[in-house]
C-alpha cells in the first residue's frame, strides 16, 4: 500500500505560489459537558463569490493545523475536532486552476496522493472528528466530511455534489471510496455518476441527509450552536448514530455487481464510450466493494493521474470556463445600461413555441404577457395550456399556490393587436416563412409605441430581410430560442446590419433574467447552432444515400462523444424543421452544403425510424425503407467522422473569417449549450484541432497552443 508519509510533495506546493489560500483558523470551544472541542474554520479570506478552494498550499497549512491537534489530541488537551466553513461557503472542492497547471502524470498523481495524506488526518487524530458543513460543499470539500468521522449540514447550504465526472474526472479524495461505504452503492452511483451526467445535477442539504451523506442537519440560524451540542451528545454517548444505508454482506456479494452493471450499460447506451470518467468512476466503485480504504485511495491516485494528464480534463475545463464565464459576459455585448426596461411583452402567435415563451416571460420577468392569433380559439387553446403547464408546476412544487395564481393571471390572449400598443417587447412565433413574419411586423409596428423592441425567432431566416419593411429597422433583433425552451439553455441573438446597440442590449439583458446563457451572432444564414448542425445531418444524410446502413451511419460519429446518433438529433429537432433549415444552407452556399431528397421524404413519413425503450434510434423503418432511394457506394464509419470533422473544420474557419462570432470560444459555447456538444471534447474547435482536421481542412489551428494535454 502507498506510504504517503514517505513522498516528497514539495514539487506541487512549489508550482502553487500564486494559490489564494484557504487558511485553517483554529479556535477552542468548550463543550457543555466540559472538555474542549477545537473548531477549524476554512476561510479564503474573500467574500462568498470566492468560495474556499482546496489547492496544495490550502493542504499544507491544514496538514500542519491536524498535526498539531494530533499532539494536543494525545496528551489530553482536546477532546474532538471539527471543521466548518466561512458564512455560506464549506468549501468548493479543489482548485482546479492549480490541478491543471499541474496537469503531468507524476504531479496529477501527487495531487491525488497528497489530498488523501491530509485528509485523512481527521480520521486519525487521536479524537472524534466532525465536519460542520455550514454551506456550499463540492467535491473535495465533501471528501473532506467523508473523512471525517461525523457530518452535520445547514438545511440552508447551497449546494452538495460531486461534480467531477462532469468535469472529466473522478473524486479521487477519498470520494469514490467512502462514499459507497457509507450510503450504498446505488446511492453512491447517483451522487457520483448519475448526477453529473445529467447537467451537474446537485443535491439539496435535504436529500443529502436522506441518501445518508449527513448524520443529521441543523437550521441556518443556529446550525453551528446546535452542531456543537450534537457533537457533544455523540461523544458523551447520549446520541447513538445509526447509518441505516451502510452496505451489509448481501449487497455487497448480489446487488454491488448489478448496480454496476446496469449504470454501466445505462451510461454507454446515452453517451456512448468516448468519454473517460463515468467508466474509471464505476471502475473505483466497483473496486470500493472490498472495504479497503488503502488499496481503494490507491486506486483514486492512479485514476486521476490518468485522466488529470489527458486531454479530456483539459478540454473539460476550457468547456467549463466557457459556460460559468463568458457565458456570463458575451462577447460583443452593449453597455447594459442601454437596455430598455421591459414592463409588458406581447407575442404574436399562440402556438406551441408562443405558448412556452409566455410562460417563460411571465415566469422569469413577472410582467404582463399578452399573446395573439388568427382566431380566438387559438388564443384560448394557447392561454389553456399555458395555465396547465403552470397547474403542473405547482403539483410539483416548483411553484406556489400563489405564484402560480400570479403568473397565470399575467398571461392574457387576445385577437385584438391594439392592446399591444403598451408592451415594450414583442416577439413572433409564427411560421417559418419569409413573407409571413414580414406582414406580422408589418400589422404590428404602427401599433406599439416608437420606441419598442421587436425580436424575431426565426431559426435560419435573414433577421435583415424579415425588418426590409420596417420603418425602424433599427429595433429588430433576433431571438431564437432552441425547444424545448424551458429546458435549452442557449439563447443566440442576433444582429443584423441595422439592429440598433438598444435592441441589442435589451435583448441581452433579457436573456439574461430569462436565465439563459446568450451569444451574439451576425445575420448569415443558420447563424451558429444550425448552421453546424447542417453539416452533420448533410453528412449524415449524405452516407444513408450513397448506401451506407443507417445504422452504421448513427454510431460513425460515437468517438466525438456527441450524446445521440446524427438520425436521433434530426428526429428530435424534427424532421421538416430539419429539412427547412438544410434547404436554407443549401440555398445560401448551394457548394458547402449537401441536398439530400431522403430527407425531404422522410419528413413526410409518420414513422421513419425504428427506435429502442430509451429513444436510440435502431433503424429505418418498413415504411421509410420503402420510400426511399439508395445508392450502391456505402461508407465506412471512419470515412464518415473524417468527413464530418473536415466540414465542420472548414465551416467554422468560414464563419470566423466572415465574422459570425467574436471568436471560436463563441462556437463552442453555442455548440455545448445548444446542441449537447460534449464537455470532455471542449465543444467543436480544440476538439478538431487535436483531431487533425484544422490541419487538414485549413493547414492551421483554432488554438494556439491547442486544447490538450501536456505531451
Amino acid at each position: 500500500m502507498t506510504d504517503y508519509t514517505k513522498i516528497d510533495f514539495s514539487p506541487i506546493i512549489e508550482a502553487a505560489a500564486d494559490e489564494v489560500i484557504t487558511e485553517s483558523f483554529v479556535h477552542d470551544v468548550r463543550l457543555p459537558s466540559g472538555g474542549t472541542l477545537a473548531l477549524i474554520t476554512l476561510d479564503n479570506g474573500r467574500d462568498y463569490t470566492r468560495p474556499n478552494t482546496l489547492g496544495p498550499r490550502t493542504l499544507q497549512g491544514l496538514e500542519k493545523v491536524l498535526d498539531e491537534l494530533s499532539a494536543r489530541a494525545a496528551a489530553g488537551e482536546i477532546q474532538a475536532v471539527a471543521v466548518t466553513g466561512k458564512q455560506f461557503i464549506f468549501a468548493a472542492g479543489a482548485d482546479l486552476s492549480k490541478v491543471s497547471a499541474l496537469a503531468t502524470k507524476e504531479n496529477a498523481r501527487l495531487m491525488g496522493q497528497y489530498g488523501h495524506h491530509v485528509l485523512r488526518k481527521f480520521h486519525s487524530v487521536g479524537v472524534p472528528s466532525f465536519a460542520f458543513v455550514n454551506g456550499l460543499a463540492l467535491g473535495g470539500a465533501l471528501e473532506i466530511a467523508l473523512n471525517c468521522d461525523y457530518r452535520t449540514v445547514d438545511s440552508s447550504a447551497a449546494a452538495i455534489a460531486f461534480p467531477e465526472v462532469f468535469l472529466g474526472i473522478i473524486p479521487g479524495w477519498g470520494g469514490a471510496t467512502l462514499l459507497p461505504n457509507l450510503i450504498g452503492i446505488e446511492n453512491a452511483l447517483k451522487v457520483i455518476v448519475s448526477n453529473p451526467l445529467q447537467n451537474n445535477r446537485m443535491l439539496k442539504p435535504k436529500q443529502a441527509l436522506e441518501l445518508g451523506i449527513f448524520d443529521t442537519m441543523f437550521g441556518a440560524a443556529s446550525f453551528l450552536e446546535q452542531s456543537i451540542v450534537w457533537a457533544d451528545s455523540v461523544i458523551t454517548g447520549k446520541t447513538k448514530v445509526e447509518r441505516p444505508n451502510e452496505p451489509g454482506k448481501i449487497e455487497r456479494m448480489t446487488k454491488w455487481p448489478i448496480a454496476i452493471k446496469v449504470a454501466r450499460d445505462t451510461v454507454k447506451s446515452r453517451l456512448g464510450t468516448a468519454a473517460k470518467s463515468p467508466y474509471a468512476a464505476l471502475e473505483l466503485l466497483a473496486a470500493a466493494k472490498d472495504n479497503d480504504v488503502e488499496a481503494g485511495f490507491a486506486r483514486e491516485d492512479e485514476a486521476l493521474a490518468e485522466l488529470i494528464s489527458g486531454d479530456q480534463f483539459v478540454a473539460s475545463l476550457y468547456a467549463f470556463d466557457l459556460v460559468q464565464k463568458r457565458a456570463k459576459r458575451p462577447a460583443g455585448a452593449p453597455d447594459k445600461e442601454l437596455a430598455k426596461k421591459v414592463q409588458q411583452v406581447g407575442i404574436i402567435g399562440a402556438g406551441l413555441m408562443a405558448s412556452q415563451f409566455a410562460l417563460l416571460f411571465a415566469r422569469k420577468l413577472r410582467v404582463p404577457v399578452i399573446i395573439t392569433d388568427l382566431d380566438q380559439g387559438r388564443v384560448d387553446k394557447g392561454v389553456a395550456y399555458i395555465h396547465g403547464e403552470i397547474d403542473k408546476m405547482h403539483e410539483k412544487g416548483r411553484l406556489s399556490s400563489d405564484d402560480a395564481n400570479q403568473v397565470k393571471a399575467l398571461v392574457t390572449g387576445t385577437t385584438d393587436k391594439s392592446l399591444f400598443a403598451q408592451c415594450d417587447w414583442v416577439i413572433e412565433a409564427v411560421f417559418e416563412e419569409l413573407s409571413v413574419k414580414q406582414q406580422v411586423f408589418a400589422e404590428i409596428e404602427p401599433i406599439i409605441a416608437p420606441d419598442a423592441i421587436l425580436a424575431t425567432n426565426t431559426s435560419s431566416l435573414s433577421v435583415e430581410q424579415i425588418g426590409a419593411n420596417l420603418a425602424h429597422p433599427e429595433r429588430l433583433v433576433g431571438f431564437h430560442f432552441f425547444n424545448p425552451v424551458a429546458v435549452m439553455p442557449l439563447l443566440e441573438v442576433v444582429k443584423s446590419p441595422a439592429t440598433g446597440d438598444e435592441a441589442l442590449a435589451t435583448a441581452m439583458t433579457l436573456a439574461k433574467k430569462l436565465g439563459k446563457s446568450a451569444i451574439i451572432t451576425a445575420d448569415r444564414p443558420g447563424f451558429v447552432v444550425n448552421r453546424l448542425l447542417a453539416k452533420v445531418m448533410g453528412e449524415a444524410a449524405r452516407a444513408l444515400d450513397e448506401g451506407t446502413p443507417l445504422p452504421v451511419v448513427e454510431k460513425s460519429l460515437a468517438p466525438i462523444g456527441i450524446p445521440m446518433g446524427p438520425f436521433e438529433l434530426i428526429d428530435l429537432v424534427g424532421w421538416k424543421v430539419a429539412a427547412h433549415v438544410q434547404d436554407t444552407m443549401v440555398n445560401a452556399f448551394p457548394d458547402r452544403f449537401y441536398s439530400s431528397p431522403n430527407m425531404h421524404a422522410m419528413s413526410e413519413l409518420e414513422d421513419p425510424l425504428v427506435k429502442n425503450k430509451i429513444g436510440k434510434v435502431e433503424d429505418l423503418s418498413k415504411s421509410a425503407k420503402k420510400a426511399l432511394t439508395f445508392g450502391k457506394t456505402p461508407v465506412e464509419p471512419e470515412e464518415i467522422l473524417r468527413r464530418v470533422e473536415d466540414e465542420l473544420a472548414n465551416e467554422i474557419k468560414i464563419m470566423l473569417d466572415e465574422g459570425v462570432v467574436h471568436a471560436a470560444e463563441d462556437i463552442d459555447l453555442g455548440l455545448i449549450l445548444g446542441a449537447g456538444w460534449p464537455f470532455q471534447a471542449g465543444g467543436a474547435t480544440p476538439y478538431l484541432d487535436r483531431v487533425g482536421a484544422s490541419e487538414r481542412a485549413f493547414g492551421g489551428t483554432f488554438h494556439d497552443p491547442r486544447i490538450a494535454a501536456q505531451s
